[in-house]
């Protein structure tokens, strides 16, 4: 596995794709960036990842980050001025991280979800189990129009011992995607592990920073100056799809 604390190369590597689709950017609405100072400096490390559209997903839970349309536009605009003053040569959109409880179901019912451009909606499963209904939810989505991204389905622990719900799942139009800190090592022995199962395996659609720090950016960045992103990049390239968003 990557380690993630590695000499520092002189010379990033880019990434081979444009739009980074999963990102805790917006300043001051989820445990993502915290001010607007951070935020630029978190943007400043996409572009020298090779990145120039960023979609920020902020976290929309019941309880803990019960974010709506106009929190999210409120951000969005506060990061966007700050960008423009800054003269970053950097493309935003904003949507949101939801996760599938009470309180989306509620949002979802009173049509105040925000989906990424094309309709695309990142969707965030339980942590502890899978929900029960998820197979109907995804199938009233797309019926509705809108195209649903399973945020890295990797960390879900549950799937590890029944890796034939990803293939049910993924057959359903559901894209998959990937956390590049997953790929890197960050989140342990088993999300690496599921990670590079749907990679051999072809079902990785997306991948995303996920990236809540500038220290996500730069455990990212040293990621790909490593010997394993390399290795991985002929059965990433072709298949990934996040410049599709638009």
């Amino acid at each position: 596995m990557f380690k993630i604390f590695g000499k520092k190369n002189k010379e990033n590597v880019k990434l081979f794709y444009r739009t980074d689709m999963h990102s805790h950017i917006m300043p001051g609405v989820d445990h993502g960036s915290q001010s607007v100072e951070e935020s630029i400096e978190m943007l400043k490390a996409e572009i020298d990842m090779g990145i120039n559209r960023v979609i920020l997903t902020s976290h929309t839970t019941a309880e803990t980050f019960e974010n709506t349309p106009e929190t999210l536009a409120e951000g969005y605009e506060t990061l966007k001025a700050a960008v423009e003053q800054e003269g970053l040569d950097i493309e935003l959109h904003y949507s949101s991280e939801y996760r599938i409880d009470e309180y989306w179901d509620q949002l979802y019912k009173d049509g105040r979800i925000v989906p990424m451009p094309g309709n695309f909606l990142l969707l965030e499963n339980s942590f502890v189990q899978e929900l029960i209904s998820i197979d109907d939810l995804l199938f009233d989505l797309r019926s509705k129009g809108y195209k649903p991204i399973l945020a890295h389905p990797e960390r879900y622990s549950y799937y590890t011992n029944r890796r034939t719900r990803y293939e049910k799942l993924h057959s359903m139009g559901v894209k998959f995607q990937v956390n590049l800190l997953s790929l890197a090592g960050y989140f342990g022995p088993g999300a690496h592990s599921n990670a590079m199962w749907l990679v051999e395996h072809n079902l990785v659609d997306m991948l995303g920073s996920d990236m809540h720090s500038i220290e996500h950016a730069q455990i990212i960045q040293r990621y790909l100056n490593s010997k394993d992103w390399k290795k991985l990049l002929p059965r990433l390239e072709g298949r990934i799809v996040n410049d599709m968003i638009k």
